[in-house]
């Protein structure tokens, strides 16, 4: 157990010295078993590894939704949605801020990354918000809070990651997220609307839209809701498994662009290189962690943690709360990909002999990575809103921030508290 905490400390040292979390990974896996056994072992593993990932069924299905996201992203899609929103709820206090984060959920759902979600909102939301006076602290924070959903409401790269690792169902993953999705995008809204009543010198009211005119931008929300219905509503029926939703997605993205006449050449091609060294990067993180949880169980801290835990005399729930503490701290100061890759495989024996859910847990650590990506002082979502808002400050965005930590707060207690939120459209797809 002492060398295991050993190489996830050298693991955690390099990743702070901002090396590659990837060559993080391999270098300490390759190193540790090749003292634990030898160099020999160690150099069979790696290719055995590599080449089981590299043709896995289930790992096709990341490139695919990333290909669908890039794709609404770089066709200007994702203003239809915007001017829909804002057509219905702009006109109301804070409802231009309202309407930035019903975007940012829609957006997310197709997307599936809470940094594309957060980028492109920047340019798209925050210059309207800025032109009818909305503070800058309510403007950005609505954005950077917005951004998180990208990793909850499905398709989710990290969903697909936590599945794979964790040998889930990813069907049964998107379809669990949908409700705490949409119970997170409501909590964020309640805190908007209450921003509004109580300091209204943060929210004013925007420009009334004509009853014809909110018809008439109805028509940029149809490829989201084409998009989303497609993909959760076949997986809920059983008409094609994840991967297959991610082909028929990305597909069904491109007949879009291509009818609305969005898609050049150009754009097709700086797409499909986006989506490539996208995918490239996020292969390397995981086959790095699938070499780490080799090392993990032959130095046999996965047993050994379990042991201890299950000799700490603590109760079920006081476990419970115990992993989602160390998750929550971990999440203020670490990259919700490599909490995720590190210590989702750490913890996974301890939670399945306690006879928690896989499904359940995987919604929870979701969660609890989305308020690590809005929480001082890593705060990834924040650091991708300043380095497309330059003139902003990063403390000033932290502050507007409160609000939407403290919806999250009380999401993570109602999924906790009663799971059925997260499981029941599940079971019903059992």
């Amino acid at each position: 157990m002492t060398f295991g905490l050993i190489c996830l400390a050298a693991v955690l040292l390099l990743a702070f010295l901002r090396v590659p979390l990837g060559i993080s990974l391999m270098t300490v896996a390759i190193g540790g078993i090749s003292y634990l056994n030898s160099f020999e072992v160690a150099r069979t593993l790696l290719p055995m590894t590599l080449t089981e990932a590299a043709f896995s069924y289930d790992l096709a299905v990341v490139p695919l939704f990333i290909l669908m996201g890039d794709i609404l992203s770089r066709t200007g899609i994702s203003a239809d949605l915007f001017r829909a929103a804002y057509a219905f709820l702009g006109a109301i206090r804070g409802g231009l801020a309202l309407a930035t984060m019903v975007t940012c959920a829609g957006f997310s759902a197709v997307c599936g990354s809470s940094f594309a979600t957060a980028a492109t909102m920047a340019k798209v939301a925050y210059p309207s918000m800025q032109k009818y006076g909305y503070s800058e602290r309510l403007a950005t924070a609505t954005i950077a809070a917005g951004g998180t959903l990208g990793i909850l409401i499905p398709p989710s790269i990290i969903l697909m990651i936590y599945g794979i690792l964790t040998q889930q169902n990813i069907g049964e993953l998107f379809v669990a997220g949908v409700l705490p999705g949409l119970l997170g995008l409501a909590l964020y809204m309640l805190a908007i609307y209450l921003i509004a009543v109580f300091k209204p010198e943060h929210a004013p009211r925007g420009e009334k839209v004509s009853a014809r005119e909110r018809w008439q931008s109805l028509a940029g929300v149809w490829p989201f809701m084409a998009l989303f219905l497609l993909i959760i509503g076949g997986l809920y029926l059983g008409w094609f498994t994840a991967t297959e939703a991610g082909g028929m997605g990305a597909g069904t993205a491109l007949l879009i662009a291509l009818m609305q006449k969005r898609l050049s050449w150009r754009t097709f091609h700086e797409t499909l290189l986006a989506t490539a060294k996208t995918s490239v990067m996020l292969y390397v993180v995981l086959f790095g962690a699938m070499m780490f949880s080799q090392l993990i169980s032959f130095s046999g801290l996965a047993d050994e943690l379990l042991n201890l835990v299950q000799g700490s005399g603590l109760s079920k729930t006081g476990i419970l709360l115990s992993i989602l503490a160390v998750f929550l701290m971990l999440g203020c100061v670490m990259d919700s990909m490599a909490i995720i890759l590190i210590f989702v495989p750490l913890f996974t024996p301890v939670l399945i002999a306690q006879g928690f859910d896989l499904v359940w847990f995987g919604i929870i650590v979701v969660v609890l990575t989305e308020i690590g990506l809005i929480t001082p002082p890593v705060g990834m979502n924040v650091f991708v809103l300043k380095a497309n808002l330059p003139g902003v400050r990063v403390g000033t965005i932290f502050r507007g921030l409160v609000p939407f930590i403290g919806a999250d707060l009380v999401r993570l207690g109602l999924l906790v508290g009663f799971p059925s939120i997260s499981l029941v459209l599940v079971e019903l797809m059992r």
